[in-house]
C-alpha cells in the first residue's frame, strides 16, 4: 500500500463543517491557505481544464466583502422576503473568519466539456480544501447563499459572464471542541448488481 490507509479514512471521516460562529480569534497564515489552494488544484478535472479560480479575502478585504453582502443581500432580496437573521449573519461572516475564499468556475472558453463537469471539478476542489483544513485542525465552512449566482457576484468578483461563484468557504480555528458525527450503514446508499 503506498498511504496509510487508516490515516486518509481517519482525514475523510474527521472533516466537519466548522461555522464562521464557532471560530476562534486566532489567525489562519498565509502559507496555510497556499497549500489549502494548491491541494484544491489536484482535484479530478475532465479533459484537465482545471476551471476553479478562488479570490481570497484576508484583512480588511473581509470587510469589503462583508458590505458587498450586505448590499447585495438588500438588493437581490425582495423586502417583504427579506430576513435580518440572514442579513446579520451573511455581514457577520467574514469578519468572523481568518479567511474567506470565493470558489469560482471558469467556464471552457471552447465549452467543448460540459458545463456540469466543470462544476463538479471544482466542487471536488472544495472537498480538497476542507480535507486540507481538517489536516491543519481548521473549520472550514461551503456557504451556497443564493446571491452567489448572480450577476452582481459575478461583477464584484470580476468573472466572465459565463463563469460562476460556486461557493464562499470561510477558515479559521474552531474555538470549540472538534464536533462528532455519523453517517448510515453502506446498505441504506448501496445497491450491489451482480448480473
Amino acid at each position: 500500500m503506498r498511504f496509510n490507509l487508516s490515516e486518509i479514512n481517519e482525514l475523510i471521516r474527521e472533516r466537519r463543517t466548522i461555522y464562521p460562529e464557532q471560530f476562534s480569534d486566532r489567525k489562519v497564515h498565509k502559507e496555510q491557505i497556499e497549500v489549502i489552494l494548491n491541494n484544491a488544484q489536484w482535484a479530478p478535472t475532465h479533459g484537465n481544464t482545471q476551471p476553479w479560480r478562488f479570490k481570497v479575502f484576508t484583512e480588511e478585504g473581509r470587510q469589503t466583502l462583508s458590505t458587498f453582502l450586505g448590499g447585495a443581500y438588500l438588493e437581490l432580496t425582495p423586502v417583504k422576503e427579506q430576513s435580518d437573521l440572514k442579513l446579520k449573519k451573511l455581514v457577520s461572516r467574514p469578519l468572523k473568519s481568518s479567511v474567506v475564499i470565493a470558489v469560482c468556475m471558469e467556464r471552457q472558453k471552447e465549452e467543448t466539456i460540459p458545463e456540469i463537469e466543470e462544476i463538479e471539478a471544482v466542487a471536488c476542489a472544495i472537498q480538497n480544501m476542507y480535507l486540507t483544513c481538517t489536516a491543519y485542525g481548521l473549520g472550514g465552512f461551503w456557504s451556497t447563499p443564493k446571491l452567489i449566482y448572480s450577476e452582481l457576484m459575478n461583477d464584484f468578483l470580476q468573472l466572465g459572464q459565463k463563469d460562476k461563484c460556486l461557493g464562499l468557504f470561510y477558515i479559521g480555528y474552531s474555538k470549540e471542541q472538534w464536533p462528532k458525527s455519523h453517517r448510515k450503514p453502506l446498505e441504506y446508499s448501496t445497491e450491489w448488481r451482480t448480473q
